[in-house]
């Protein structure tokens, strides 16, 4: 009598072990990635006419004020409860400007509460990161 092994059922243990090894290495690695927040609010003042203008924009979506084209593309709170830090990469173009080598007037991290660490530098605008949300 010839024996037959049950490599079928051997196959779907080994799938079923993968794919569960899967989900679970997924689950650890998805914890230590901090994830974006949904919503920035900035504050933006006009120099000359002395407006301070707060608005919300979503992340990742364009926002235009006035000259400025103004796109949030991640925002983060820090998870400290003490004294949370909320940072965002912002990108900030002026539309007055037809220089093509100069692209952003702003392209990098700005801080809530140190907006003196990466100064946005306009002639006609300041631009400060207040909160970030969901």
């Amino acid at each position: 009598m010839l024996l037959k092994k049950n490599t079928k059922a051997g196959k779907v243990n080994f799938l079923l072990i993968t794919v569960f090894s899967m989900f679970v290495i997924n689950n650890i690695f998805a914890e230590t990635f901090k994830k974006s927040e949904t919503t920035a609010e900035l504050s933006i003042l006009d120099k000359v006419s002395s407006k301070n203008t707060n608005i919300k924009i979503q992340v990742g979506e364009e926002f235009s004020f006035q000259n400025l084209s103004i796109k949030v593309l991640k925002c983060y709170n820090s998870e400290f409860d003490d004294d949370p830090e909320v940072t965002a990469y912002m990108q900030v173009k002026d539309k007055t400007i037809n220089n093509n080598n100069k692209v952003f007037v702003f392209n990098d991290w700005t801080f809530a509460s140190s907006p003196s660490i990466r100064p946005f530098d306009h002639p006609v605008y300041d631009v400060w990161l207040k909160k970030c949300y969901s």
